[in-house]
C-alpha cells in the first residue's frame, strides 16, 4: 500500500508541473514539424530544381538536341535573362566536331559544393545522350543497325548508381529521421520535473522521513521512476502521431511505421529507463533545481549534439561517426531508424536495448548510492 501511495504521489507531483509538462510534450512535437517542413528537400533530389541560361556558339544539331533536353527536364528551368540563372551554360563553336571541346559552366550564385556536383552529373546525361544521337545520324548511312542501337541507349544517372544508406536502400526522408531524432531528446529532458520534484522533497526532509519510516531508498527511486517512464511512452506516441498526420499537412512525406511494434515499444521503454537513469543521477547530486536543470540541459544538448539528433550522423565524417557511439541517445536513434528504414524486428535492435537498459539502471543505482548517503548526512 505505502508503494502504490508513493507513485500516486509521483503521478500528482508531475501532473502540477504544467510548464514541464509542456517542455516534454510540445517542444518535440514543435520541433518535429518545423525540422521535418524545413530540411524536406535537403534528404531528396525528387524537388532539386536548378535555374540555367544557355549560350549556345555551337548553333549544331547537337546543340539543339541538348537544349531539347534540358528543355524537356523538369529539374532544369531555363531562363530567358542570365541575370536570373544560377548556372551559365555555355556550349562553344564546333562543339559537335571537336570531341575533346568542353562545355564552359559559369556559377553566379553562392553555390554549394554538392549543388555543383548534382548539376554536373544531370546535365551529364544530356550531354552523353546527345553526342550518342550524333554518332548515330554519323554512321546511319554506313550501317543502320549500328545507328539505331546507337540511338535506343538511354542514360540516366539513377540507372547508372545505386544509393545504400546505413546499408539499406532507402534513403531517410526528413520525417524519418526528425521523429526518432526529437522522440530521443525530449525523453531526455525528463530532468526538468524530476530535478524539482528531488530537491523540494529533498529541502522539505521528505525523503528522510520516509527513509526513517523504512521506505528504502530502492522503493523511494523506482516509485520516483514510473510515472516518467508513462509520459515517456505517451511523449512517443504524440510524436509518432505528429509526423503520421500532422507533417503530410504541410507536403511533407508522411512517417510510415515498417518494422516490428514490439521492437518500436521496447526500444521506446529501453531510452525511456537510460533517460530517467541520468536524470535521477543529475537530480540527486545538484544542489538546487536550477543547477540540476542547467547541468541537464547542457548535458543534453552535448548527447544529442554527439548522438545524431543537431546533425544526422550519415553526413558526419567517419571520425564523428564513431564518436557518437559514445551516446544513449545515438543507440536509440540507431534503433529508431533500423525499424523506420530497415523494417527491423526485436533481434535486430536488441544489443541497443540492452546498452540503453544497461546503462540506464547502473545510472539508477548509482543516483540511489548517493541520495542515501545525501540522507545520512543530512544533505
Amino acid at each position: 500500500m505505502m508503494f502504490k501511495a508513493m507513485i500516486k504521489k509521483e503521478f500528482l507531483l508531475v501532473l502540477r508541473d504544467k510548464h514541464a509538462l509542456l517542455a516534454l510534450f510540445v517542444m518535440p512535437a514543435i520541433f518535429i514539424l518545423i525540422m521535418s517542413v524545413a530540411m524536406r528537400d535537403q534528404f531528396t533530389n525528387d524537388s532539386m530544381e536548378f535555374s540555367l541560361y544557355i549560350k549556345d556558339a555551337d548553333k549544331s544539331a547537337m546543340s539543339a538536341n541538348i537544349v531539347a533536353n534540358i528543355e524537356a527536364d523538369e529539374k532544369f528551368r531555363l531562363v530567358q535573362n542570365r541575370e536570373e540563372a544560377k548556372f551559365i551554360v555555355k556550349i562553344p563553336r564546333r562543339y559537335e566536331k571537336k570531341q575533346k571541346s568542353k562545355i564552359q559552366i559559369d556559377i553566379r550564385d553562392s553555390i554549394k559544393g554538392d549543388e555543383i556536383e548534382a548539376f554536373k552529373a544531370m546535365l551529364l546525361e544530356h550531354l552523353l545522350s546527345a553526342r550518342l544521337h550524333s554518332m548515330a545520324k554519323s554512321i546511319e548511312d554506313k550501317s543502320p543497325k549500328a545507328s539505331r542501337s546507337l540511338a535506343s541507349l538511354e542514360i540516366s544517372t539513377d540507372d547508372m548508381y545505386r544509393v545504400r544508406y546505413n546499408s539499406s536502400i532507402t534513403i531517410p526522408n526528413s520525417t524519418q529521421q526528425s521523429v526518432p531524432a526529437w522522440i530521443v531528446f525530449g525523453m531526455f529532458f525528463v530532468i526538468i520535473p524530476m530535478s524539482t520534484i528531488y530537491v523540494n522533497e529533498r529541502k522539505q526532509n521528505t525523503l528522510a522521513r520516509l527513509n526513517s519510516m523504512n521506505v528504502s531508498i530502492f522503493a523511494m527511486g523506482v516509485s520516483k521512476s514510473i510515472p516518467y517512464l508513462f509520459i515517456n511512452q505517451i511523449q512517443v506516441l504524440i510524436m509518432l502521431g505528429v509526423g503520421m498526420y500532422l507533417v503530410p499537412l504541410f507536403d511533407t512525406p508522411a512517417l510510415e511505421i515498417n518494422g516490428s511494434l514490439l521492437a518500436l515499444g521496447s526500444i521506446s521503454v529501453a531510452l525511456s529507463i537510460a533517460a530517467i537513469g541520468i536524470s535521477s543521477l543529475i537530480a540527486v547530486s545538484a544542489k538546487s533545481s536550477e543547477q540540476a536543470t542547467t547541468i541537464g540541459g547542457i548535458l543534453n544538448i552535448l548527447l544529442g549534439a554527439i548522438g545524431g539528433v543537431m546533425v544526422p550522423k550519415f553526413i558526419m565524417p567517419p571520425a564523428m561517426q564513431t564518436l557518437t557511439q559514445v551516446s544513449p541517445m545515438s543507440w536509440g536513434l540507431d534503433g529508431f531508424l533500423d525499424i523506420f528504414l530497415k523494417s527491423a524486428d526485436l533481434s535486430m535492435i536488441l544489443n541497443n536495448v540492452l546498452m540503453l537498459i544497461a546503462f540506464g539502471v547502473l545510472s539508477l543505482i548509482i543516483s540511489m548510492i548517493i541520495l542515501q548517503i545525501r540522507i545520512n548526512r543530512g544533505i
